[in-house]
């Protein structure tokens, strides 16, 4: 039986919009109402800037590793400092979110992301820039999950694995962009500028805090609940009898899930290029095959989250995305042809797995504390999954790249594990 509080039912309807059942494939858009699409709309974009501005620095790194003349534990070191920093980040986001709201929380963690991937163009030095990426990390740990919570409680039960699927897609949309950005400028100026002007357009971010500010508004339902609750935004309620359970497991899944994919996003670009030996140009290929797989991925687990249920799309995109790393880790030498193949069914896999992430999480919790919980749980997931990219990184020189990106198939595993300590929580409304 499972000891998490169940949430009151919202069935009203947002004041500017009708919540309708329409046929057709975007009737989970229909169904969010008007505020609801402009809410979508801003966590949307965020998440996909947010994923623009991550993307500058792996994108960047065989470069930066040169510039500062760094070895592999080195820059293996920049994923993990940002994902730890980003659990503290993306915890005291979802604080912020249950007590000031989830747009203004929002903006928050957009504008910290933009103004620290800006400074990192204008380091002098590796350490420097360490920490300006460590500080990056507050504003990119809080903005997924407090996006995902304002969107989620718009969406209905019916189309929330979608509407949420929908959100993460985005991910792809900003690594696909950061993917572009990085041909271009490294096809067009030197290694030592190339790298510092990929994080000054990460600027980016702040058009779109100028346009939420205007027209993005927290459910109004969703506030006057939580409003009226005694306990708020506090990390000492989501590890009561009540959650403790539920905060423990989902921190492994997260932890596992994370793992897996931050190996696979921070390793693979310097993967393509030191040990396949593909130049600029050729690598962007290759991320354009894993990128559209990402993308596909994001919304057909999404689907399937509504379909087959939180736990089940979580269990079976977990198993495929560890056999796709084995697979695509052990791609013999000259067959670069397969390693283009494999990267659409790799990117697929390893995206769906997260589509259920912002409707199951968010489900985990009650209204008053689904920031807080959601938050620290999410990201405290991403700063012990960031142990992975960082362990890939000090046995790249052992035994290769390649060779160390099968760690990331442990994380899978143990995010498999973690469902067993979780209730279902396909159909739950939310207040």
């Amino acid at each position: 039986m499972s000891t998490t509080p169940p949430p009151q039912a919202l069935t009203t309807d947002p004041p500017t919009g009708e919540l309708t059942e329409k046929e057709g494939a975007l009737d989970w858009l229909h169904a969010l109402g008007p505020r609801g699409r402009r809410a979508f709309a801003g966590a949307f974009g965020g998440y996909a800037l947010d994923s623009y501005d991550y993307f500058t620095l792996p994108l960047s790194m065989v470069a930066l590793a040169a510039y500062f003349g760094l070895d592999s534990g080195q820059t293996g070191l920049f994923t993990t400092v940002t994902l730890v920093v980003s659990a503290v980040g993306g915890a005291l986001a979802g604080v912020i979110a249950d007590r000031v709201g989830r747009v203004k929380a929002l903006m928050i963690t957009v504008i910290t992301y933009a103004v620290f991937t800006v400074a990192c163009g204008f380091a002098p030095n590796y350490e420097t820039l360490l920490v300006f990426r460590a500080l990056q990390g507050l504003g990119f740990g809080g903005e997924w999950a407090v996006g995902a919570i304002l969107v989620a409680e718009y969406a209905s039960a019916k189309h929330r694995g979608r509407t949420l699927g929908a959100v993460q897609s985005s991910w792809a949309v900003g690594w696909a962009l950061a993917a572009i950005m990085y041909t271009l400028v490294f096809s067009f100026a030197s290694d030592d500028l190339a790298w510092r002007i990929m994080f000054w357009t990460g600027a980016l971010p702040a058009l779109l805090v100028i346009w939420m500010r205007r027209r993005v508004h927290d459910a109004p339902q969703a506030v006057a609940v939580r409003e009226q609750s005694t306990e708020k935004g506090s990390f000492t309620a989501i590890f009561k009898p009540g959650l403790l359970r539920t905060t423990i497991f989902a921190g492994l899944l997260s932890t596992g899930v994370q793992g897996g994919y931050y190996t696979l996003a921070t390793w693979v670009p310097t993967y393509l290029k030191s040990e396949r030996g593909l130049s600029v140009v050729g690598t962007g290929g290759y991320l354009t095959f894993l990128i559209s797989g990402a993308f596909l991925g994001y919304l057909t687990g999404g689907y399937l989250t509504d379909r087959l249920g939180r736990k089940r799309n979580i269990w079976l995109f977990a198993l495929l995305s560890a056999v796709c790393i084995l697979a695509y880790a052990n791609i013999p030498d000259g067959a670069n042809g397969l390693l283009l193949v494999l990267g659409f069914p790799l990117g697929f896999c390893m995206s769906a797995i997260f589509s259920g992430f912002g409707s199951f999480l968010s489900e985990l919790y009650p209204t008053a504390l689904r920031g807080t919980g959601q938050g620290f749980t999410y990201n405290t997931g991403r700063a012990v999954g960031a142990v992975f990219p960082t362990t890939v990184g000090f046995l790249a020189d052992s035994w290769g790249v390649g060779g160390a990106l099968v760690f990331g198939a442990i994380g899978y595993g143990i995010a498999a594990l973690a469902l067993f300590g979780l209730p279902e929580t396909k159909g739950r409304e939310l207040a």
